[in-house]
């Protein structure tokens, strides 16, 4: 028996079965003494395993998606911003819109909670093991315009591409020359009735022409991120302001 157990662990450390490891002693003493049997046995230990690759596959997720806090939407104030549809943002993290390949796109002015909101869709996204990052607008269009003169845009576009949820903040915050909307309408174009993208802007509609100088792709940039979207617009006081606000009030 123990030539056979010593065997036994030294097989499942091979495998690199580190949880069934740890489990094993406490497996065979509760299978002994509950009557069960080996497929019982074998089903625990190995779900030992599983939760615990799980665990970790999903931190590694949620790592890969690159979000600029771990906010998710438990930490969200309702209360602070009561115009905003708390049933239409929770069916935003049951995560439908991503398996119907549709947008969204959450407007209003700075602080006002779109980035915490997209962060929190895509924290979700990303524990149920859908491929998500998160990079600001500017940061983007960056790195499509460094790829651009290293030749290697097509890579960088279909890297991009690639996510099943992307997220672009701040839109319209910083300058976006004529280059820049060439590129950016590729990498949307790419994704148009393929991918989910989540945008987060403080830019109206009317005024994207003056984002991207030229009026037809401006136009169909927004074609194409509209056509399937959700549009959230958010008018609410400063989320940043909130204690500040609060302080006031006493």
């Amino acid at each position: 028996m123990n030539s056979t157990y010593t065997q036994l662990v030294k097989n499942l450390e091979y495998l690199k079965m580190k949880q069934m490891v740890n489990h094993l002693d406490e497996i065979i003493d509760f299978t002994t003494k509950n009557n069960l049997s080996f497929v019982d046995a074998l089903v625990k230990l190995t779900s030992y395993e599983i939760d615990f690759k799980e665990t970790n596959m999903i931190k590694a997720m949620v790592k890969v998606g690159a979000f600029p806090h771990n906010k998710e939407i438990k930490d969200f104030d309702f209360d602070f911003q009561p115009n905003i549809n708390r049933d239409e943002i929770l069916d935003f993290i049951s995560l439908r819109f991503i398996e119907a390949k549709e947008n969204i796109v959450f407007l209003g002015s700075s602080g006002v909670g779109k980035t915490h909101l997209a962060t929190s869709i895509g924290i979700a996204a990303a524990k149920q093991r859908y491929s998500t990052y998160f990079i600001k607008c500017n940061d983007l269009l960056q790195q499509l315009k460094r790829a651009k003169l290293e030749n290697r845009l097509d890579a960088r576009l279909k890297h991009f591409n690639k996510y099943k949820l992307l997220i672009i903040d701040e839109l319209g915050y910083l300058p976006i020359d004529a280059e820049d909307s060439k590129l950016f309408f590729q990498l949307i174009d790419m994704r148009y009735e393929n991918k989910s993208t989540i945008l987060t802007t403080n830019i109206n509609f009317n005024s994207w022409d003056d984002i991207f100088y030229d009026p037809i792709i401006a136009n169909a940039i927004l074609d194409r991120i509209l056509h399937h979207a959700h549009v959230v617009s958010i008018s609410g006081n400063s989320y940043r302001l909130k204690d500040h606000l609060r302080q006031e009030d006493n």
